[in-house]
């Protein structure tokens, strides 16, 4: 372990970290090199508890965008008393920090940093930068809440995305308390999914609108983490319980464009939609109708685009099935 500064070791992998329990410590962690042969370094907060017990991991911009997960970190690190904790907390603050200094969603090399995880040793940058973070922070975690937002140009509800045929995940979103939970299994290339093939019990939050801090959905997804918390018998502290039961989809999928043109979405978020039901209308510059778009079944408005110039096959509305 070297030192970057006197107050904050610079560190290669979790494994280094030897800290007294009962304590919160702050990590550079550095994962690659930047054009200059600088070291680019992870940001990571770590509260030991005063007892031995699981690991919980808490990530997030993994887009670079992303700023509400940030924020929970901040929060829940904030708030917690190491003296009454069990095990340790994990909080890796900006995943892709190369995208998080430009503000972009993607990796420098253009592709997603959550379509190519677990990575590769030998790829290009952003498959070297995802096999270094799986392997140096990732895999030393018993469990792991990924925090993202909506890209650029979209909006969404408070949802989680989780493979409810498994006990563990469906506990992990269920105590979110979100607005909606979207079954879905681990995929291919996402964080998520990198995490559950090294049997890591992992959901997906997403908290809000990208490049923003919302106050409420910030203090949402703290209240979420301090439930799984509990539930996890980390902290004694009592499970806060939704005020309703949350909407539960079997599956989710995207509508899209046919033509370009001008958007206009006619629904908003959370709304009820019926087969047929008119969901948005497209009109050329010259404000001539163009197409509308109806719902192809029941479902629930989980995003949708507020953008509203719209080449063919953007994106129109997540719809969510019941």
């Amino acid at each position: 372990m070297t030192a970057a500064n006197t107050e904050i070791p610079t560190i290669l992998s979790l494994e280094e970290i030897d800290q007294p329990p009962a304590t919160i410590r702050k990590y550079w962690l550095r994962v690659i090199s930047d054009g200059l042969g600088e070291p680019v370094r992870v940001p990571i907060l770590c509260a030991r508890g005063s007892e031995d017990g699981p690991t919980l991991g808490v990530t997030a911009a993994v887009h670079g965008d992303e700023l509400n997960g940030i924020r929970i970190i901040q929060r829940l690190f904030a708030d917690l008393d190491v003296t009454q904790l069990r095990g340790t907390i994990m909080g890796v603050l900006v995943v892709n920090v190369p995208a998080f200094l430009r503000q972009t969603r993607v990796y420098t090399d253009g592709f997603d940093l959550n379509h190519v995880m677990p990575g590769k040793e030998n790829g290009r940058a952003s498959e070297v930068y995802a096999f270094r973070l799986m392997d140096r922070v990732i895999r030393h975690f018993d469990f792991l809440l990924d925090l993202h937002t909506a890209s650029r140009g979209r909006v969404n509800t408070y949802y989680v995305r989780a493979d409810m045929s498994q006990e563990t995940t469906r506990q992990l979103a269920i105590l979110q308390n979100p607005q909606l939970i979207v079954h879905n299994p681990p995929s291919d290339g996402t964080l998520r999914g990198a995490a559950d093939a090294l049997d890591i019990p992992a959901v997906t939050l997403e908290v809000g609108n990208p490049g923003v801090y919302q106050r409420q959905l910030i203090r949402n997804g703290t209240e979420g983490v301090h439930n799984v918390l509990s539930y996890l018998k980390m902290t004694r502290d009592e499970i806060i319980a939704p005020v309703s039961p949350p909407v539960i989809c079997k599956r989710s999928y995207w509508i899209y464009t046919h033509t370009g043109g001008l958007l206009t979405l006619e629904v908003e978020l959370l709304r009820a939609l019926k087969a047929g039901d008119l969901i948005a209308t497209q009109r050329d510059v010259f404000g001539s109708l163009k197409e509308q778009y109806l719902a192809p079944e029941d479902g629930v408005v989980i995003g949708k685009s507020t953008m509203p110039v719209n080449r063919s096959g953007g994106r129109v509305l997540h719809l969510g099935i019941l």
